[in-house]
């Protein structure tokens, strides 16, 4: 929800932002729209509606444009939230009420950027300094533009487009991780003075060139006022209100869960009654239809939602009156309503949704790993795992990203808990690095599972991930190769998953941006192990669908399709152990191993001899 949030304040705000390419059409451009009267414009405060997702709602914001410093607040079908620009750091109120700074480089750069077009920086470079590319002509549905990139300093870079005819500012574009939004100005009217857009769409491209209606953002204006007055408490990061607590005396709680996949399980309840939820911090408080439906919980709007892979997915917005695990308590949650697709199939188990970081924010969180046991504390009262090394950590919408290395490549990792990965490396830093060669990397073949489908990578061995003075020697991961979905975000080098963190006792604490690896005993000297098998398989009834068969592995050598149900591995049959228990017999199960398979295809049982073999390489190659 962050990324609406910033979408609509951004939108408020960039409707008067005539950004130019040289000073010559820079200065035609202020002309047009107000001239000298600009130079007495010292903030702006502007209200409005806005349409997106199916929800219609509205928006208030003010700017001091001498800074670039910023305010907005929007309600929208259910929710509310604000965010804002102190001048030095970003900051976000998500509609749970969780409020964080927002201070990831990508999320910083992001921030100037938008400074930069609040400040008018481009009539007055005193405010804010930027480099500016050649000018160029283009024509567009017919009309001809002077288009200009832009690069505020210390921000990323903007396309502005400023129509011939009129030398007003019509579209802006900037790069948002692997997708390019765009927003398009119309309805120019006067304001003291000016010429201000009224109305602007911004839309959502991605790496095909494809756009999703659900993304669509509409903005139209009400009401502008010029220099109204300002202090610095506008733009200061709010207070969180206190809608969460621990009944507990200790001012903690221990919860047991269920490791699956490396994936974490509690059992919670929401509006008292009981729920099966996967903890991530990757993650916002979320309900399949089914559960929202149960718990009497209903959804509006039909944004998108996505995740690892490639396909979009309906999203509504629903609150609760509370969501309890443990003692620890949220009031009021708001939770985003999606189709979780084939989770249960992957997972072999089935869940209600997940709690994330609205969880996280809110409370000081041990996972100890060897225990089964999530601790949630209050703030005031948490202390970090004995032994345990601090990491600090910045958020990049609602996910903790560290600084690390991998074999030395200083790297921007995410740290997902709902990941069942070790590491999965996006592609703009795979590409760059040339790491498909470097780490000898297997064929392509089905990695994962997620909203929005399968996600593809190639498996690889690597050698030393060093998190501050945390080492850790002999992942097994994979790279990602594809240009859509999560993993081919540019601003981040890799997603570190529950692969890697079961090996530590981790420990989060938002209130001082640090998370905490306390080594996990049970983990000390063991391998990294990968899959021997080469079969992705899904949970199908009284047997496992073969939905991958990876190139060159020990299951298309012994001549398993797609769409074959296995219904027995070793001469046992499937329902004998769960779906996570057999993929780490075949993880863990020798080199050399033969397994006798039977599965059914087309009507018929038919057997195959699995020889199990490494798919990568047992040490790296770097």
């Amino acid at each position: 929800m962050r990324t609406l949030a910033i979408s609509l304040l951004s939108l408020a705000i960039a409707a008067t932002c005539h950004a130019g390419d040289a000073v010559g059409i820079f200065a035609r451009a202020k002309a047009a729209s107000g001239g000298a009267h600009w130079d007495g414009v010292r903030s702006w405060h502007s209200d409005g509606t806005v349409v997106t997702g199916g929800l219609n709602g509205s928006f208030d914001s003010i700017i001091d444009l001498r800074s670039g410093r910023s305010e907005g607040a929007f309600k929208l079908g259910p929710v509310e939230g604000a965010d804002g620009f102190d001048g030095t750091h970003a900051w976000s109120r998500d509609p749970g009420g969780e409020v964080a700074a927002l201070d990831a480089p990508e999320a910083v750069r992001r921030a100037r950027s938008q400074a930069w077009l609040d400040a008018h920086a481009y009539w007055f470079p005193q405010r804010i300094g930027a480099t500016y590319g050649e000018v160029t002509s283009r024509v567009l549905d017919g009309k001809r533009y002077d288009v200009v990139v832009a690069t505020p300093q210390g921000g990323d870079s903007l396309t502005l487009w400023f129509a011939n005819d009129s030398s007003l500012l019509a579209r802006v574009e900037q790069k948002e991780g692997p997708n390019t939004n765009t927003t398009v100005f119309d309805d120019y009217r006067p304001v003291g003075g000016l010429r201000v857009p009224f109305h602007f769409v911004t839309d959502s491209t991605d790496a095909a060139g494809r756009t999703d209606p659900r993304e669509r953002t509409d903005i139209h204006f009400a009401h502008v006022a010029l220099n109204v007055a300002v202090t610095d408490a506008d733009f200061a990061m709010p207070k969180m209100v206190a809608t969460a607590r621990i009944d507990d005396p200790s001012g903690s709680t221990t919860i047991p869960f269920d490791l699956v996949n490396n994936h974490i399980y509690v059992d919670g309840r929401i509006d008292g009654k009981p729920a099966r939820l996967l903890v991530d911090t990757g993650g916002v408080n979320l309900l399949t239809p089914t559960a929202a439906k149960k718990f009497g919980i209903v959804g509006e709007g039909k944004l998108a939602g996505g995740g690892v892979g490639d396909q979009k997915v309906d999203l509504a917005l629903g609150h609760a009156q509370e969501v309890r695990v443990g003692n620890a308590v949220l009031a009021k949650p708001v939770f985003y309503i999606l189709d979780l697709g084939a989770l249960a199939q992957v997972e072999g188990v089935e869940a209600d949704g997940l709690v994330g970081y609205e969880m996280f924010r809110r409370f000081g969180v041990e996972i100890d790993y060897a225990r089964h046991r999530l601790v949630l504390t209050d703030p005031a009262k948490f202390a970090p795992p004995a032994g345990a090394t601090a990491i600090p950590f910045k958020l990049s919408d609602r996910i903790p990203i560290v600084t690390g290395s991998l074999d030395g490549l200083p790297m921007q990792i995410s740290i997902d808990t709902g990941s069942r990965a070790s590491i999965t490396l996006h592609a703009p830093f795979v590409k760059a690095n040339n790491l498909v060669a470097k780490y000898h990397a297997a064929p392509e073949a089905v990695m994962g599972w997620g909203v929005g489908g399968p996600s593809r990578g190639r498996p690889a061995r690597f050698g030393t991930l060093q998190l501050g003075d945390v080492r850790i020697d002999g992942i097994a991961g994979d790279l990602y190769m594809g240009n859509k979905g999560a993993f081919a975000d540019p601003d981040l080098s890799g997603n570190l998953g529950g692969g890697v963190l079961r090996r530590f006792d981790v420990a989060f604490d938002y209130a001082k941006s640090t998370m905490y690896l306390a080594p996990n005993p049970e983990w000390a000297g063991k391998p990294d192990a990968f899959d021997r098998s080469g079969l992705w398989l899904l949970g199908d009834g009284d047997a496992f669908k073969v939905v991958d068969v990876a190139s060159d592995s020990a299951a298309l050598k012994a001549g398993l399709q797609l769409n074959d149900r296995v219904v027995s591995i070793g001469g046992e049959a499937i329902g004998k152990r769960s779906l996570a228990e057999w993929r780490e017999r075949l993880r863990t199960t020798p080199v050399g191993t033969h397994v006798a398979i039977r599965f059914m295809r087309d009507g018929t049982e038919q057997a195959a001899d699995l020889v199990l073999a490494d798919r990568i390489a047992a040490v790296a190659q770097p």
